[in-house]
């Protein structure tokens, strides 16, 4: 592990590193991807600690029980690992595979201003989505109001292909069928 300088500005966390396991320097992790393995796809990740931010390299990893743990370059004993307990795990943005055509990572939707129908069927603001989660059903976008929505309600949205209608990164937008009185 080595005191990183060149630490991405677009990072997005991908996981924590949750608690020592044995005592030979593994950790358990927690995983943000889907499937959770997936962020070993990612490396190098970058961690911040009291020392500030360190990049970290991934020496051994495996499934244990319904979890992961991993063995990091430079941490070879259970003090070294109980140091890093609680750190979230980072990497660049540009680390991912681009997304495909109409397809959306969830760090690029938040943040969107939601535009939705008043009554009279026009289009109105309904705030902006604030976080995504996953349900049996459809991934659903919880929609917080701002001082330019149409009221002060927080709203949770589909995601369905009858209810987003478009989404426009570069203007920051997306259009849903889904009234205020929903």
């Amino acid at each position: 592990m080595a005191i990183s300088t060149n630490v991405p500005e677009d990072r997005l966390q991908i996981g924590q590193l949750r608690s020592a396991y044995g005592l030979n320097g593994w950790l358990w992790v927690y995983s943000n991807t889907e499937p959770m393995t997936n962020m070993f796809d990612y490396l190098p990740w970058y961690i911040e600690t009291n020392a500030g931010w360190q990049s970290i390299d991934v020496k051994r990893w495996k499934p244990h029980g319904k979890g992961l743990v991993v063995a990091l370059k430079g941490v070879d004993d259970r003090t070294a690992a109980d140091n890093l307990v609680g750190a979230t795990i980072w990497i660049a943005k540009s680390q991912l595979p681009k997304a495909d055509v109409d397809e959306y990572y969830w760090s690029d939707l938040k943040g969107l201003t939601v535009l939705g129908l008043n009554a009279e069927e026009q289009e109105v603001n309904l705030g902006q989505i604030f976080e995504l989660f996953e349900t049996g059903a459809n991934d659903v976008m919880v929609v917080k109001a701002t001082v330019d929505s149409v009221d002060a309600e927080e709203r949770m949205i589909p995601w369905h292909k009858d209810v987003v209608q478009r989404v426009d990164l570069e203007a920051g937008r997306i259009y849903v069928n889904w009234g205020v009185d929903y």
